[in-house]
């Protein structure tokens, strides 16, 4: 019993060794990265995957070393929509925010991963962000979802439009 311990001990430390190496090489592939994702499409799949590529890429890149954005705007932001909220937004087809892609996004969140809405869209399109957009605060606001693109850009921001 004893052989079998210190063998599962072993398997245990050469685990955590290996984990802990993937993570210094993957550190020292991808270093520190600043990166916006562009989200102005209302389709609940592809909303879904650029969820998960984010996902991805923190997974590979390490929270630690990503300063990451979303910016949302026009259709997009049906992915913080409350499905409440559809009947009387008539602009929007959709309305995203339900319980599994409100987890997702707060998972996100917790990774220090922010979610900008243009309050172009907001403004155009009477959104309430206080009872129509989930998790939503006004510091969650930017003046154009696309001129907050360009700034961040020109902040050295690696664009990516899932």
């Amino acid at each position: 019993m004893r052989i079998s311990t210190m063998r599962y001990l072993s398997v245990i430390f050469t685990a955590l060794m290996m984990l802990s190496a993937g993570t210094a090489i993957a550190n020292e592939r991808y270093g520190k990265q600043k990166v916006v994702y562009h989200i102005n499409y209302d389709d609940p799949k592809k909303q879904t995957g650029a969820l998960r590529n984010i996902q991805n890429h923190i997974n590979a890149v390490g929270a630690e070393n990503l300063d990451i954005k979303v910016v949302l705007h026009g259709n997009g932001l049906a992915l913080l929509l409350e499905p409440d909220s559809l009947a009387k937004l008539k602009k929007f087809k959709h309305a995203n925010a339900d319980n599994r892609m409100t987890a997702r996004i707060d998972g996100l969140k917790n990774q220090g991963v922010s979610f900008n809405v243009c309050a172009n869209t907001v403004k155009g399109r009477k959104v309430d962000i206080k009872t129509d957009l989930y998790n939503v605060d006004d510091k969650d606001i930017v003046p154009s979802g696309v001129a907050e693109l360009a700034r961040l850009q020109q902040m050295g921001y690696v664009y990516i439009k899932p």
